[in-house]
């Protein structure tokens, strides 16, 4: 019996590949392990996080001034989430309801907020429309997610 080259390459990718994907699910699998009691042993509590992106274009070719944003965090963040928020500042793009790609200067608002906390999910959709409607904004985009916190 006469086996070409090419059957014997085969079969050797074919046994390499075998044991390569069980080595490297179980060592995926060991390291989700490793990752789950990480997260048991370190301290903290389950909160909710908000990200709240707003964008300073204005659709008369103006932008929200680092002023005029200051101001809308000290008058509407900041008596909402008096125990604290981190702002981001940074450059995005996104598509507006035009179909135009917009590119401005954001700022991210970043919450942590217990999910004890009944007043947040009102607070949140207040700031997002009051942002709208005071600097003409067709949208301010909300992330929510659940994180471990300790302080």
């Amino acid at each position: 019996m006469v086996i070409s080259r090419r059957v014997v390459a085969a079969v050797a990718a074919a046994a390499v590949l075998g044991l390569g994907g069980g080595a490297a699910a179980s060592a995926s699998g060991a390291q989700a392990t490793v990752q789950v009691q990480a997260q048991q042993q370190s301290p903290g509590e389950i909160w909710k996080r908000t990200e709240l992106f707003f964008g300073t274009g204005k659709p008369d070719g103006g932008e929200v001034t680092d002023r005029e944003f200051a101001a809308f965090s000290d008058g509407e963040i900041t008596p909402a989430f008096p125990d604290g928020f981190t702002r981001l500042d940074g450059s995005g793009q996104w598509r507006g309801g035009s179909g135009a790609v917009v590119r401005e200067h954001s700022h991210v608002i970043v919450l942590l907020y217990p999910f004890s906390d009944r007043d947040a999910e009102r607070e949140i959709e207040g700031i997002r429309a009051d942002y709208k409607k005071q600097f003409d904004q067709e949208s301010v985009l909300r992330s929510d997610s659940v994180e471990k916190v300790s302080f």
